[in-house]
């Protein structure tokens, strides 16, 4: 399986300045507990802002020109998102892993033809960014499941699945 996973704000707004620009930490656990124990792709800006390999997971980053200096077993780094993709299936070869797509904007663009389904985390907040998840045609798409969460900064979780009639025409 392949999944996506963003948390987004008002405008689609994934990040500003290299940062995301909120902290929830009902967000941070939906995403641990997905991504636990799985292969997590995303782009250098992305770890950047993360700032370390996430643990127990195998994190590949995609980056041109950055350097796998950490000595970190479960960090690699691909030069390209299909050098990445092509390291999943490697590692998913021996292993029984899913894969999620974890950002940034130009990483979302990529991932989203061929992503089964999405886990999307709609913010109610409005803030500055520089940095958006893309539009999807929603008809490829079904909802499955939404789930409001209130507090401080309010959230709701949507989760999509690739309709197979819209793959099965589109082969």
């Amino acid at each position: 399986m392949t999944g996506l996973i963003v948390a987004y704000a008002k405008g689609r707004i994934i990040g500003n300045k290299g940062r995301i620009p909120w902290d929830i930490p009902g967000e941070k656990t939906l995403f641990k507990r997905l991504t636990t124990g799985n292969i997590v792709i995303m782009g250098r800006k992305t770890y950047e802002d993360i700032g370390k390999p996430l643990p127990e997971r195998l994190n590949i980053v995609v980056s041109e020109n950055m350097k796998n200096d950490t000595g970190d077993p479960n960090l690699i780094v691909a030069r390209s998102f299909e050098e990445a993709l092509r390291i999943s299936e490697e590692y998913n070869a021996t292993k029984e892993t899913d894969i999620y797509i974890a950002g940034g904007e130009s990483i979302y663009r990529q991932a989203m033809d061929i992503v089964d389904v999405m886990y999307i985390t709609e913010i109610d907040l409005s803030v500055e960014g520089d940095t958006y998840f893309p539009e999807f045609d929603e008809k490829e798409f079904r909802k499955i499941k939404e789930e409001y969460h209130d507090g401080d900064i309010p959230y709701k979780y949507i989760t999509y699945l690739r309709n197979e009639s819209y793959r099965q025409e589109d082969s």
